[in-house]
């Protein structure tokens, strides 16, 4: 298998779930400005078989995407998606100490060209908080947390967009986070944005049975964590 093979988290014969790396795109769209290398191309390859996204992740984003070899599979896990019968788990690092639990119900649009605005909601929970002795406007110090977000819709760029509605801005985000803690974040060395799908649990098409699948956080999402002092999510 080349190097751009990608970690296979569950296969059988209908479905696989796999992790996609941070920064590879889906698949070709309008946002891709004329690259390349996309996630669909790379597993095709790797498959040696049709490949359907069930859904899909940021460019920015790691972790957890689920795929199907036949149009029947899609359809049918399609429907589960739709139902809000999966459960996604993510993982993030957002500036300030937001409180134990919350929920951000605020509606979204579809992105660009979609002005229609569609409920969503998200759960967040934190599981851990962390200080840096980096000045951050008048405060000596800069104050960061890492999230469990749990998305209950699934609407575009949604985890990101409702963190910075609640001014707990996603680490590393260039489109919807705060320049100044990127900033912080790239001179200690991590460059990627802090958001990845850790977990994923499905009922499968076939049998009904509860597939339960993590992604392991990368070598830059751990790093980021150590620097902050914070273990990694059991």
């Amino acid at each position: 298998m080349s190097e751009a093979a990608l970690a296979v988290l569950y296969r059988d014969d209908v479905c696989a779930v796999v992790d996609k790396p941070a920064g590879l795109m889906a698949h070709a769209s309008g946002l891709s400005r004329g690259e390349d290398d996309f996630l669909l191309h790379r597993l095709r390859e790797q498959f040696d078989s049709r490949v359907h996204l069930i859904h899909r992740l940021d460019r920015a984003t790691s972790g957890c995407v689920l795929v199907a070899f036949d149009s029947g599979t899609a359809a049918a896990l399609g429907k589960v998606f739709m139902g809000r019968e999966v459960r996604k788990d993510y993982y993030a690092v957002c500036r300030g100490w937001p409180e134990a639990a919350f929920t951000v119900d605020h509606a979204l649009d579809g992105g660009p060209g979609k002005p229609e605005k569609k409920p969503a909601v998200t759960e967040f929970e934190r599981l851990a908080t962390a200080e840096l002795p980096v000045p951050s406007a008048e405060h000596p110090t800069s104050r960061y947390a890492l999230l469990r977000c749990m998305p209950i819709t699934g609407r575009f760029r949604q985890i990101r967009r409702h963190l910075k509605h609640v001014s707990h801005h996603l680490i590393g985000d260039t489109s919807h986070g705060d320049g100044r803690h990127n900033r912080a974040f790239r001179m200690l060395g991590v460059h990627r944005m802090l958001l990845h799908a850790g977990r994923l649990r499905f009922a499968h098409p076939v049998s009904g049975e509860l597939v339960d699948v993590r992604a392991p956080l990368d070598a830059e999402f751990s790093k980021a964590l150590a620097l902050l002092g914070i273990a990694p999510p059991a």
